[in-house]
Order: structure tokens, then C-alpha cells, then sequence
């Protein structure tokens, strides 16, 4: 292949020819009821949704409406498998269900992860190389510490809080849930979960886990439904610790509705995380870093690299050699192995998206979008790229949950510090540099709960996670996933 100028447009000699991932190992029941104290059972109602695939705009299975009254028996059975059996069982013994729960997850990974991209529209690179392995292993992590909690908290005598509600959004389904059952379960607390209502799926397929795994009934019980649903959970009276991941204007809700009560809270919330690029940075690397960060998850990551901050003396230089990587990305099919970009989960978030494209053309930001070809059916949205944005642009400032990129220069450390700090939220940030001085030093004055250096959106469950301000407070993953779920 010959070499390509820096001015030219991205051409491939050859097109890739199509690699779905195959659906047959795949078994989905035409409708699913609520998971509560062991088995699946019809709402009090009997109302349904649609869970579609917004790849396709098809209808892939029915899921059933929860109301206040089946909250009302999830958390009673949540109750009573608390007080009677999982709290009194020997923290071991958890530990041995929770191990068995993270096998069966890693036997059944492959088809979990073509349902989570079937389900949410991500590409399946990302659901089977990066969601699904991540959960078992929330679920392998926590059950090491099941009966090792006098050593992670010496002479406090933790115990166990009681029922944990818990509310997750449909970027990361599985993940999600994972990131917050695990801990619960491993501290001796029930649960009562809501998934997001347009990505359900994984969560049930997780129930059937917990059946094949022989948890307890009671021990987790899943409630789906829309936001009336989570509220039920988060206000009900018999709930001990609430967990949301979601949006900021939501958090807030909650955290009013819970003041002066005795719930315990952990929220993790909205992000408009900057990627600080310094002229001593290995530019190749950095771009490679900033699409992982912010296109090959279509941006649908609450940490996304969203901002850019990139030292003036390289602007050009790295604004055109990501340009020229942008219009390599294939947008398309989730299921499609080559796709780098794939569906964004609802017709409504695409026109949240598009609504702040055409917010960040009206503000006076220069704009880029390869022409890439997107599929005439689904919901579609290119790379996006603003250059020229100022600090006050609602772009640079406000999340979008799109795979669109605001650009911003500087000059010296100190004004990258000031403009990475500038906006509402604090939960994660990049730094890309050749120098580790300068690492630790960004490191230390960033309001931001999580700070990669030279890399981006890379996890692990021994590491915390959480933000600042309006990012949300408290920390799930490692030893601090566990003390939110305790009283020590």
C-alpha cells in the first residue's frame, strides 16, 4: 500500500469484506419477566416494553413493566434473604457462589457479549474483549474478599448493610451490573437491581446465571422497567444503601429525596473528561489514545475523553493526523468484527447528539465528520470533531454521550490545569507526555477521580473508581468497592 500524504483523505487499496459474528449459539426467549426471589415471574400489571436493537430497529425480545408493587415484593424477598440466609452464611461460602457465578459467566461469554451488542449497538470488539471478561472478573475479585473483611477493615467488625438498591444506565449493562452486585454480594448484602430499560437483556441472561449458579432465592432479585421503576427502588423505605450510575440531574433527584434519612449513597454520575496532550507526547500514540477514548466507544462512556486539550506548538500537526485516523473508522454493524464504531443506543440519544452538533456549528466551532457510509436503517452517528472551541462553548462543557470531540489549545501546565478543572464535572482525565515530573505533577492538582497517563480508558477491578463535584462521590471497584456496601 502506498504511502499517503498528509493531505490526502484516508484510502484503503481494498475493502474489507464482512465479519459478523455468528448468532446461532445465541438463546433469547421471545419475552422475559422479572427476575424476583429465584425465579421469573409476570408484573402485577402484565405491561411489556420493547428491548430493539438499534442497529436494526427491530424488536428483539419483550420485557415486562415493573410497578411499585412488584418493587414492593422484590425487596421483601431482597429482605428476607438477608436476615435468614446470606448475611449469617460464612463469608467463604458466599465466596464459593460468587466464584461459581464469574465461571459460568466466562463459559457463557460469547454469547453475552453478542447479546450486549445486539442489545446497546456497541461493537462486538468492545462487548467481548473488554465488557464481558471485566465483569467475570468483578465477580472473581470480590469473591477473594468475601471472607477476608476482618483483614480489609482489622478492628472494625464490618457487617453487612442490609439491601442495596441499585439503578444502572445502558452504556456498560453487564459491566454495570457486575461493578455493583459483586460487592454487594460479597459483603453479605441482597440486592434489588434496575437495568437501564433499553438494555435489559444481559441483566436477565445474568439472572439465568444466578439460577444455574443455585444462589439463594432472594439474594439478587432484578426489577426492569422505566424511571419510575428505579425511583420506587431508591425511596422505598426498606432499602439500606442506594447505588445509581446515571445522570447528573438525576443524582441530584436522588440525593434530595434521601436527605436526612439513614440510606447510605453511592452516585456516579456525568463526566466531561479532558485529554491533555503535551508537545513532548508521542503524537502517534496520543491519537491512537484519543479515539480509544472517545470513538471506539461512541463516546458512551461517562469518562470519555470527551475534551481535548492539546498544546499549541503541535495543534496542527495532531489535529491533522487525527482527522486522517478518523477517516479510517468504520461505522456499522456492531456485530461486524471490523467495526469500529457502531450503533448509539436510541433514537432518542441520537437526537440529544445531533441536537449538540448543530449547538457546537451554531457557537462558531469549525467542524469535521468523515464520510464514511453508515447503514440506512439504526441509529447513526460519524465521528464528530470541533476544533476552535472556546472554554464557555456549552461543547466544552456540557456531556453529550456521543462520539463527538471538543478541541481546545493551551500553552503552559498551569493553563492546562486551569482549563482541565473548569467545567462542572471531575471524573476522569488523560495525560499524554514524555515526562513523569510532569505526570505526577498534573496528577495532584486535577479535580478528577481517575487520571490515565499516556494511555485511556483502561480498568481494573482492584482500582476504585469515582469522581469529584458533580461527577458523583464515593468509589466502586478495590478495597473501597467493598466499604460502601459495610458498616465499619
Amino acid at each position: 500500500m502506498s504511502a499517503v500524504s498528509p493531505n490526502e483523505k484516508f484510502e484503503t487499496s481494498w475493502d474489507l469484506a464482512p465479519a459478523p459474528e455468528s448468532t446461532d449459539h445465541v438463546n433469547l426467549e421471545s419475552h422475559y419477566d422479572l427476575f424476583i426471589d429465584g425465579e421469573f415471574r409476570p408484573s402485577k400489571s402484565g405491561n411489556r416494553f420493547a428491548s430493539v436493537n438499534p442497529a436494526t430497529e427491530e424488536t428483539i425480545a419483550e420485557v415486562t413493566e415493573a410497578d411499585q408493587a412488584d418493587v414492593n415484593v422484590a425487596i421483601k424477598a431482597a429482605r428476607k434473604a438477608h436476615d435468614n440466609v446470606w448475611s449469617k452464611m460464612p463469608g467463604a461460602e458466599r465466596g464459593k457462589y460468587i466464584y461459581r457465578i464469574a465461571r459460568l459467566m466466562q463459559e457463557q461469554a460469547r454469547e453475552l457479549a453478542v447479546i450486549e451488542s445486539m442489545d446497546g449497538g456497541k461493537p462486538i470488539r468492545e462487548s467481548r474483549d473488554i465488557d464481558i471478561p471485566l465483569a467475570a472478573a468483578h465477580f472473581f475479585y470480590y469473591a477473594g474478599w468475601a471472607d477476608k473483611l476482618n483483614y480489609a477493615f482489622p478492628n472494625r467488625r464490618p457487617t453487612s448493610l442490609g439491601v442495596a438498591g441499585q439503578v444502572i444506565p445502558w452504556n456498560f449493562p453487564l459491566l454495570m451490573a457486575a461493578w455493583k452486585i459483586a460487592p454487594a454480594l460479597a459483603t453479605g448484602n441482597t440486592v434489588v437491581i434496575k437495568p437501564a430499560e433499553t438494555t435489559s437483556l444481559t441483566a436477565l441472561k445474568l439472572a439465568e446465571i444466578f439460577q444455574q449458579a443455585e444462589l439463594p432465592p432472594g439474594v439478587v432479585n432484578i426489577v426492569t422497567g422505566h424511571g419510575e421503576v428505579g425511583a420506587a427502588i431508591v425511596n422505598h423505605s426498606d432499602v439500606n444503601k442506594v447505588a445509581f450510575t446515571g445522570s447528573t440531574d438525576v443524582g441530584k433527584i436522588i440525593q434530595k429525596s434521601l436527605a436526612g434519612s439513614e440510606k447510605s449513597l453511592t452516585l456516579e454520575l456525568g463526566g466531561k473528561a479532558a485529554n491533555i496532550v503535551f508537545e513532548d507526547a508521542t503524537i502517534d500514540q496520543a491519537v491512537e489514545g484519543i479515539v480509544n477514548g472517545i470513538y471506539f466507544n461512541q463516546g458512551h462512556v461517562c469518562c470519555a475523553g470527551s475534551r481535548l486539550l492539546v498544546q499549541e506548538s503541535i495543534h496542527d500537526e495532531l489535529v491533522r493526523k487525527l482527522k486522517h485516523r478518523m477517516d479510517s473508522l468504520i461505522v456499522g454493524d456492531p456485530l461486524d468484527k471490523n467495526t469500529d464504531i457502531g450503533a448509539i443506543n436510541s433514537s432518542e440519544q441520537l437526537n440529544t447528539i445531533e441536537s449538540y452538533i448543530q449547538i457546537g456549528k451554531d457557537e462558531g466551532a469549525q467542524f469535521y465528520q468523515p464520510s464514511c457510509p453508515v447503514p440506512e436503517k439504526g441509529f447513526w452517528c460519524r465521528p464528530s470533531l470541533f476544533t476552535d472551541v472556546a472554554q464557555s462553548n456549552r461543547i466544552g462543557q456540557e456531556e453529550i454521550f456521543g462520539p463527538v470531540l471538543a478541541v481546545q489549545t493551551f500553552r503552559t501546565v498551569a493553563e492546562a490545569i486551569q482549563k482541565a478543572n473548569n467545567t462542572p464535572y471531575g471524573l476522569s482525565a488523560g495525560v499524554w507526555t514524555d515526562k513523569g515530573s510532569k505526570i505526577f505533577n498534573l496528577t495532584s492538582q486535577m479535580r478528577a477521580g481517575i487520571v490515565w497517563a499516556n494511555t485511556y480508558n483502561k480498568f481494573d477491578p482492584t482500582s476504585p473508581f469515582g469522581g469529584y463535584k458533580e461527577s458523583g462521590f464515593g468509589r466502586e471497584g478495590g478495597l473501597h468497592g467493598l466499604s460502601a456496601y459495610l458498616k465499619v
